[in-house]
């Protein structure tokens, strides 16, 4: 089987308080634009616009049928929110998008990321793959779906938020996905 490489630079603005973390991205068939989360049919974007500004269309581009990208990194920017994946390459064990089906052939180093994020405060995962990786990566626990686990980087006092999946596939509506993500923000004084 195939191994992927990472199609993706890490995107790290300078003011990143929280550093974003997927598993993998989705086969380039499945994008919509060139950025994470790309997978139309991934709520990720639409949970964001739900909760910064009331309308989960803020960053579609209905007529593209594809997510705004610039405007999606001038407000990530602006909220200092950096992403990136827990691997780098991967084997896909089936033809499709599931991280059921991602191999992890190497994680991602991710104290190098957080080494380039001085003011980075929190580590967020956006499903199980990326959740069981970071956590096997840094020897800790992973907290329960929708709340925060401590521990200590370089000296620096951190939280690993454990979010639910932004797919489809995970069995949770969009809003109540929403009220979990908003509470992680309020926690982080970011709305």
């Amino acid at each position: 089987m195939n191994i992927e490489q990472h199609p993706l630079e890490p995107f790290l603005p300078e003011n990143a308080q929280v550093l974003m973390l997927g598993s993998f991205p989705p086969q380039r068939k499945r994008w919509s634009m060139e950025f994470y989360y790309p997978n139309w049919n991934n709520d990720m974007w639409r949970i964001t616009g739900l909760i910064f500004f009331g309308d989960k269309e803020h960053f579609v581009d209905k007529q593209q049928k594809r997510f705004d990208r610039e405007r999606l990194v001038s407000f990530l920017r602006q909220k200092g929110i950096a992403l990136f994946d827990t691997a780098t390459a991967v084997r896909r064990l089936q033809d499709n998008a599931s991280d059921k089906y991602l191999e992890v052939v190497q994680p991602t180093d991710v104290s190098a990321l957080l080494r380039r994020l001085p003011v980075c405060r929190a580590v967020v995962t956006t499903g199980e793959k990326a959740t069981d990786t970071l956590c096997t990566l840094f020897g800790i626990e992973a907290p329960k779906v929708g709340d925060f686990g401590e521990f200590v980087f370089d000296g620096r006092p951190m939280r690993l938020y454990r979010m639910p999946s932004s797919s489809r596939a995970y069995p949770l509506a969009l809003e109540k996905k929403a009220a979990v993500y908003r509470l992680m923000y309020q926690d982080l004084q970011m709305l």
